[in-house]
C-alpha cells in the first residue's frame, strides 16, 4: 500500500444513495450531462458538463485515458454440461488470458470450456482467476469481438443493447483491452475535443487497461488491509513532454477519470514527473496520500465503500467530498457510471 491511511474505518466512506439516483443509461447526448466543481477552498457549484472549457487555461493539460473496452462477458458450458460464466480480465497473449470464471462448482485445470464461437482450456488458477487459452486458429481479441458481450457494471440492471456498444465507449478509444470504461471520458464528444484543442489545452493521451477489480467492494473493515487488484499501463513520451512543458510554464495537469490519475501517480518520480513506458499498478489511494503529478481531477460520481471514494477523498479532502455528495444527492445529481461528473480541486497541504 503507497498511502498512509489516516481515516482507517470503511464506514468513514460510507453514505446513502436513493437507488433511483443510480443511472441506467447515459444522458442524450454526450456532453449533456450535469458538472459540481468543487474548489480547493470547498466551494461548490452547479454546471453543466459543456461548459468545461470555461474553467481551463491554454497550456494547461488534459490527461485521457485512451483504453477500449472489450466484449469481454461469455456464457459457456462445462464439459459436463454445468452451465458458466466467463469474464475475460486481461488478455495476455494472442492465446491466453486472465478470466474470472463464476460457476456452480470450480473448474479444473485441463477442463475445457464450450463458449461462443470457441473452446477454451484451464491452463491453472494462480489466485482468484483462471489463466486459460483459447483453442482457435483466431486471436483472443478478435473471438471476444465477435462473440463476447459488453461488460456493462453490476449496479446496471438491464442487459448490453446496441446503444451500449456506443456510449461505454469514449469517442477516443483506442487500444482494446478494459473490462469497464474510464467513465469520465465519456462526456466528452468530438467537439468538445476540438473546441480544447483550439483553445490551446494540450491533450494528452495514457492507456490503463482497466480491471473488472474496480468493482470489487472493499471487504475489510481496516482499509489498511485491503489489497488492490493489478492493472496495465502505458505512458508516452508525448505525455510526459506535455507535462513538463505544462510544469514549466505554471499551467496545471488535470486528469480525466480515476484511472489516467492512478496511472500518472504510479509513474511518477520524485519531481512529479511520469515515467515513460509500460509499467503495472496496484496503487491504493487513500487519505493521507501526497499528490506528485495531477493537480485538479474529472470524474464521476462513486459507490460507496469503494477504493475509488477513497481517491477522491484524498484528492480533494473528506470533509469536503462528504458535503459534495449530500448536496449531489439533495440536487439529484446521477450517479455512477453513466451519470454526471466532478470538477475537483486538489486540495492544498
Amino acid at each position: 500500500m503507497t498511502a498512509a491511511a489516516t481515516a482507517s474505518s470503511i464506514d468513514d466512506f460510507d453514505y446513502a444513495l436513493p437507488p433511483e439516483l443510480v443511472a441506467q443509461h447515459p444522458s442524450p447526448v454526450r456532453g449533456g450531462s450535469r458538472l459540481l466543481t468543487l474548489s480547493s477552498d470547498g466551494a461548490l457549484a452547479d454546471h453543466v458538463f459543456s461548459e468545461l472549457p470555461a474553467f481551463l487555461r491554454a497550456g494547461d493539460v488534459l490527461v485521457f485515458n485512451d483504453t477500449r473496452v472489450i466484449k469481454a462477458r461469455l456464457q459457456g458450458i462445462k464439459a459436463s454440461g454445468g452451465k458458466i460464466e466467463v469474464l475475460v480480465e486481461r488478455v495476455l497473449s494472442e492465446r491466453e488470458f486472465m478470466a474470472h470464471i463464476r460457476a456452480s462448482h470450480a473448474p479444473q485445470a485441463g477442463a475445457r470450456l464450450r463458449l461462443p464461437g470457441f473452446e477454451a482450456t484451464v491452463l491453472e488458477r494462480p489466485g482468484e482467476l483462471y489463466r486459460l487459452r483459447a483453442e482457435s486458429t483466431q486471436g483472443v481479441l478478435e473471438l471476444l469481438e465477435r462473440h463476447g458481450q459488453l461488460p456493462l457494471p453490476p449496479y446496471i440492471t438491464h442487459a448490453a443493447e446496441k446503444d451500449d456498444e456506443q456510449r461505454y465507449q469514449t469517442v477516443y478509444a483506442r487500444a482494446p483491452g478494459a473490462v469497464a470504461a474510464p467513465t469520465a471520458g465519456l462526456h466528452f464528444d468530438q467537439a468538445m475535443l476540438d473546441r480544447l484543442n483550439d483553445m490551446g489545452v494540450r491533450l494528452a493521451w495514457l492507456t490503463l487497461h482497466v480491471g473488472a477489480g474496480t468493482f470489487q467492494p472493499v471487504r475489510v473493515s481496516k482499509i489498511a488491509e485491503h489489497r488492490m487488484h493489478e492493472e496495465v499501463f502505458h505512458v508516452p513520451q508525448a505525455t510526459r513532454e506535455a507535462i513538463a512543458s505544462a510544469r514549466h510554464e505554471g499551467k496545471q495537469v488535470i486528469a480525466v477519470g480515476t484511472t489516467s490519475l492512478r496511472a500518472l501517480e504510479a509513474a511518477a518520480d520524485e519531481q512529479g514527473m511520469p515515467r515513460t513506458g509500460h509499467g503495472e499498478t496496484d496503487i491504493f489511494i487513500t487519505p493521507g496520500y501526497r499528490f506528485k503529478t495531477v493537480d485538479r481531477l474529472i470524474t464521476n460520481f462513486h459507490l460507496p465503500k469503494s477504493t475509488l471514494l477513497m481517491l477522491v477523498s484524498a484528492f480533494a479532502g473528506m470533509e469536503p467530498i462528504r458535503k459534495a455528495y449530500a448536496h449531489a444527492i439533495e440536487r439529484r445529481y446521477r450517479f455512477f457510471s453513466y451519470g454526471d461528473a466532478m470538477l475537483i480541486d486538489r486540495v492544498q497541504s
